[in-house]
């Protein structure tokens, strides 16, 4: 019998996570609070405006009934911007069973908490076991994964057999999984590298080049990994497919929304018209207001997400900000080179 797996919300990402599921035989349920969303995939097999004209597996059939998604599934997967996690998982927890598998892929912080999604999840379903809840992160555009174009992602969670349950749920011969017990350094990579794609967005608008492009990511991860490690990541995890990997995709690709809001703000948009014209939500806006908090709340140092902030939010030129890092006084690149911690999977 074919396992019922439940995607919550009908966005791009999770219309893109319903295909593989449903590529891999499962029956899939895919939420959205949006009727005319759930005609049109139940009657034309599409969800046009995220995915344009890509077919959608008849095995996918959508939902306004959160009780109807949760109820009956063998796995979730909340997809739903860090905005409307907790609001999506206070409605899914009178409905969501102890032994359902739950997997989050959703990158970014709770902006007034500044706590990442797995926590969130876990404030709102006391009933569940935090250590199970899994985490599906990596460099993996939804334009591309609808298409089967071969892709290569993370799954990470406290619980290996959970982490194992999600990657046998999702890995197959055009979308692999590897499995990772790292889940705060998963999540911290997953939502800061959408602050460097703004970032370079910046440098291409403003026609700086590939050398300014190859430093502003190099040194990104670097702030990445120094944030990272002080909330408890694991280095190793910053080299990886969430790292690194994710953090390349993100900061070269047209299908980036983080990188085309930046390439709009460095042609001289505001920023509320740059969020109106993209029409998605764009996570690294308010992750670097979440991440000039932390940076601060941890005590580690974020020069370049400072001078995003400054640009974002308090009307400092992008020409401005690029002159500030380059003349920043001299220090060592391997200043501060963070500890390796221990895992529970490692020992």
């Amino acid at each position: 019998m074919a396992k019922k797996v439940s995607v919550l919300v009908a966005g791009s990402w999770g219309t893109a996570i319903a295909s593989v599921l449903a590529e891999n035989e499962m029956d899939v349920m895919l939420w959205t609070r949006n009727e005319q969303q759930v005609t049109e995939i139940n009657t034309e097999h599409r969800n046009r405006r995220f995915l344009n004209d890509a077919m959608l597996s008849p095995r996918i059939r959508a939902t306004a009934s959160m009780e109807q998604a949760v109820s009956e599934a063998d796995a979730v997967v909340v997809v739903a911007p860090s905005a409307a996690m907790r609001e999506v998982a206070s409605q899914m927890r009178p409905f969501l069973k102890k032994e359902t598998t739950l997997i989050h892929a959703t990158k970014g912080f709770e902006a007034s908490t500044l706590k990442r999604m797995s926590t969130v999840l876990a404030d709102e379903l006391p009933h569940y076991d935090a250590s199970k809840i899994v985490v599906l992160s990596g460099p993996s555009h939804a334009e591309e994964v609808i298409k089967q174009s071969p892709t290569t992602v993370v799954v990470a969670s406290e619980d290996a057999q959970a982490a194992e349950a999600a990657q046998d749920l999702l890995i197959n011969n055009s979308f692999r999984v590897y499995t990772n017990p790292d889940v705060i350094g998963v999540e911290v990579a997953g939502a800061l590298k959408n602050i460097i794609a703004l970032g370079a967005g910046l440098t291409d608008g403003l026609g700086y080049g590939d050398n300014a492009k190859a430093a502003l990511l190099t040194r990104g991860l670097a702030e990445i990994s120094r944030l990272g490690t002080a909330m408890g990541g694991n280095p190793l995890t910053f080299a990886g497919l969430a790292g690194v990997g994710d953090l390349v995709v993100t900061c070269t690709s047209k299908h980036s929304r983080n990188w085309r809001a930046g390439y709009l703000l460095a042609q001289g948009n505001p920023l509320e018209d740059v969020l109106r014209q993209m029409g998605m939500v764009v996570e690294g806006v308010k992750t670097t207001q979440a991440a000039y908090k932390l940076s601060r709340d941890y005590q580690v140092t974020m020069p370049i997400a400072d001078e995003l902030y400054s640009v974002l939010f308090e009307g400092k030129s992008p020409e401005a900000a690029v002159e500030d890092l380059m003349g920043r006084g001299r220090t060592h690149e391997l200043e501060e080179v963070a500890k390796p911690v221990q895992t529970k999977w490692f020992g």
